[in-house]
């Protein structure tokens, strides 16, 4: 019975830090989404949107 209560512990502990590095993340996205409405280039980008990072072609 101990192992069930120990596996039950353990993923309760997992949801814990998936739902709190989810909310980091959200956090960091709308921090990042307002910087750049606001015109704010120092805002880090992801990059997707500048295209190909193939320099030589």
């Amino acid at each position: 019975m101990s192992e069930q209560t120990e596996k039950q512990k353990r993923a309760a502990e997992r949801e814990a830090r998936l739902a709190e590095a989810l909310r980091a993340n959200l956090r960091r996205r709308k921090a990042q989404k307002k910087a750049r409405k606001a015109g704010d280039d120092s805002a880090p980008r992801d990059g997707a949107a500048d295209g190909p990072a193939d320099e030589a072609g």
